[in-house]
């Protein structure tokens, strides 16, 4: 069974830093492309931040210079380093885990793509 399960939320000021983990079991390897995602109150579930499984990173331009995604040695984990928090960091963080394979040459592609249950980050002063 997959599963995802993220740590590290909490209550911080403005300013301050937070590190998410995201361990995961299961069928979730280093051949897995993993992200962060975020949904605050009444908003849609937002990218953050993302690591293929090459190594490849993409943040969106809202955490840019401030957010880090790494993947652990095993691969099969990452992490979320946020620095410089602000009140609009504020949101429910998942994980996500997603491979795209073919099982022939000629077959449509078939996506694997998994969540977690989410950790809150909450930026207050």
């Amino acid at each position: 069974q997959v599963q995802l399960v993220e740590s590290g939320g909490g209550l911080v000021q403005p300013g301050g830093s937070l590190r998410l983990s995201c361990a995961t079991s299961g069928s979730i390897n280093s051949n897995y492309d993993m992200g962060w995602y975020r949904q605050a109150p009444g908003k849609q579930r937002e990218v953050v931040a993302t690591i293929t499984s090459h190594g490849s990173t993409k943040y969106a331009d809202a955490v840019k210079g401030r957010f880090t995604i790494s993947r652990g040695s095993a691969k099969n984990t990452v992490y979320l380093q946020m620095n410089g928090l602000k009140f609009e960091d504020t949101a429910v963080y998942y994980c996500n885990a997603e491979r795209i394979t073919y099982s022939c040459i000629e077959c449509p592609p078939v996506r694997n793509d998994y969540w977690g249950q989410g950790t809150q980050v909450t930026v207050s002063s």
